[in-house]
């Protein structure tokens, strides 16, 4: 056994090394010796493979199982004692039930496997944001990508002292059955069990399942928010530099807006953009204000699209010290995957077959991944390990609209940006997905993500902003609005700046706005279109509101709220029939 000073840790150690019977067990450290070591074993055993170390430095390939390459939602579970806890989108069991057949599953799932005990922190290492996890994992794979994501070893450990404070998190690969394939959370007991998968959004437990799940209800418990949201900042020829965050479901930039590029018109004049993070913010009040950090220390990044032109940050920060998951390895021992360029004439596909470019089939996995150290992003916030935080000044909201939503609108106050957080929704644009042009509600992109009852997640947010003396303005934009010929009608990627620029100048009460039925719509001259081939008539088009469209959404957002059977805040119920007569 470790010789660990904190007893609650120690016992927990015990108690799961007696039932998964691992024929080792190692204390993850964080040196550069140790993970230096675990590489190399991975390579012996095929788990990883090393890729060409001058044109790639510190880089590996993995592939997971052909039938473990993503988040399976219809397996992952919150375990409260009742199902209301959980809500109505949440797949739920009750815990004792769970851990009945978990335990089953677990029994002798590490046998001939070492397992690895990972202590990890969530946010720089003993900031006020900071939330300490132990990982236990059979998995070299989990180890390394622990290791990117989050501030591993034994820092963590002297921070954790003796205290009890930290979430457990089992993970066994198990046989990596999909038939036995369960993501378990326990909010309750800052618990989450993880068995027979091997792939990263399943098995890094720091990453959706604690980040998010476990975090927001210790949010609520607490009082701050965990929420699927970006955090980048503007910073001005002057040096100042003021911070958003955003919240946007799958498939909707997301990361390039994270790690946007000014357009020229704005570079020339000294503006910088700044990424604190792509994908989840923790967010406490402090002086009246919201503060936001990014609990995590890397970019766990989908590869297929991602180039040289539609996000060269991303790119950069791949560039070494990466771990690439189902992508094509080439004849010249680097990777590959579609939109990264001109495709390579032969090589090994994700499953790894020989593959070439004549084949007709995809080379890259279309949810193949990088995992890459956050440090390694050219335009990484100066404030990333700032253990404060940073301002935020606005949060955005957004969605995939083809006609509904305007290019950007500002919520009436905070009540009623709540509502438009509750009401975000995307369009399905393949026919993969089913019918083409079908809503889905994604509510804050939490939809996923929220470790309890969403009715209860929108009350805590409508909590928080009581408690603001400053709330910072909220919006809602929509970069997808399509022309009549089903173009996109705005050039979207680096220009997304113009309307961030427009956000920030209401947030800080430079800019008009025009009063509309659904919010408060910039005045078409206010956006800049220097250096574009658009008029501020096409601008007009694109914040046009069109009420029978709307009328049929808030009949839509009625529907997805009775799913929540009368637990809706009266506030946005009320918010929704006053949407309803203004529209009329």
């Amino acid at each position: 056994m470790l010789n660990l000073k904190n007893e609650a840790l120690s016992k927990w150690i015990e108690e799961v090394a007696a039932l998964t019977c691992p024929d080792k067990i190692v204390l993850i450290d964080g040196s550069e010796e140790q993970v230096e070591a675990l590489r190399a074993e991975a390579c012996s055993t095929g788990e990883l493979e090393k890729l060409d170390q001058d044109k790639l430095p510190g880089c590996y390939l993995h592939r997971t199982a052909v039938n473990d390459v993503a988040r399976v939602e219809h397996r992952t579970f919150i375990c409260t004692p009742t199902k209301e806890e959980a809500g109505p989108i949440n797949n739920w069991m009750e815990p004792s039930e769970a851990y009945k057949m978990l335990n089953g599953l677990f029994a002798g799932s590490m046998k001939g496997r070492t397992m690895y005990v990972i202590p990890y922190s969530m946010s720089v290492v003993g900031s006020p944001f900071a939330k300490i996890g132990i990982e236990l994992t059979d998995s070299i794979y989990v180890v390394l990508n622990m290791h990117i994501m989050t501030r591993v070893g034994q820092k963590v450990l002297d921070v954790l002292g003796e205290s009890a404070d930290f979430i457990k998190g089992l993970h066994a690969r198990k046989d990596i059955d999909e038939e036995n394939r369960y993501i378990m959370h326990f909010p309750q007991d800052n618990t989450i069990m993880s068995v027979n998968s091997g792939y990263g959004g399943n098995v890094l437990l720091g990453k959706k399942c604690f980040a998010l799940r476990i975090a927001s209800y210790l949010g609520r418990n607490e009082g701050w928010m965990a929420e699927h949201m970006l955090i980048l900042g503007i910073e001005n020829p002057e040096g100042e530099v003021k911070y958003i965050a955003a919240a946007f479901p799958s498939a909707c930039g997301k990361t390039n807006l994270a790690m946007l590029i000014p357009p020229e018109i704005y570079r020339n004049k000294g503006y910088k953009v700044w990424c604190v993070g792509d994908d989840i913010a923790w967010i406490r009040i402090r002086d009246g204000k919201l503060w936001a950090v990014n609990p995590e220390n890397g970019f766990f990044g989908v590869a297929p699209g991602t180039n040289a032109k539609s996000n060269p940050n991303a790119l950069a920060a791949t560039m070494k010290n990466t771990i690439f998951t189902n992508v094509v390895k080439t004849e010249d021992n680097t990777v590959w995957w579609e939109g990264l360029g001109p495709a390579p004439e032969t090589g090994i596909d994700w499953k790894g077959n020989p593959w070439n470019k004549d084949m007709g089939i995809k080379g890259a996995h279309p949810n193949s991944r990088f995992t890459a150290p956050a440090e390694n992003c050219p335009c990484i916030s100066k404030e990333f390990n700032n253990p404060d935080g940073v301002p935020l000044s606005a949060i955005v909201f957004g969605g995939r609209r083809a006609k509904t939503a305007p290019l950007v609108y500002e919520a009436f106050d905070w009540q009623h940006g709540v509502f438009v957080g509750s009401a975000m929704a995307s369009e399905t644009t393949a026919a993969a997905s089913g019918a083409v042009g079908v809503v889905r509600r994604d509510p804050m992109a939490m939809l996923p993500f929220c470790g309890y009852n969403m009715a209860n997640y929108f009350q805590h947010w409508l909590d928080i902003g009581k408690k603001l003396e400053n709330p910072p303005k909220i919006f809602n934009v929509n970069w997808f609005r399509t022309d009549k010929d089903g173009h996109f009608a705005w050039p979207g990627f680096g220009d997304n700046m113009r309307v961030l620029m427009w956000i920030l100048d209401r947030a800080e009460g430079k800019a008009d706005a025009v009063e509309s039925a659904i919010g408060y719509l910039p005045k078409a001259e206010d956006i800049n279109l220097d250096g574009l081939d658009m008029t501020v008539e096409d601008v007009k088009n694109l914040l046009d509101v069109d009420n029978a469209l709307w009328a049929e959404d808030a009949a839509s957002l009625e529907e997805f709220y009775a799913k929540f059977e009368g637990k809706i805040p009266a506030e946005l119920t009320e918010e929704l029939e006053n949407l309803k007569k203004r529209i009329s």
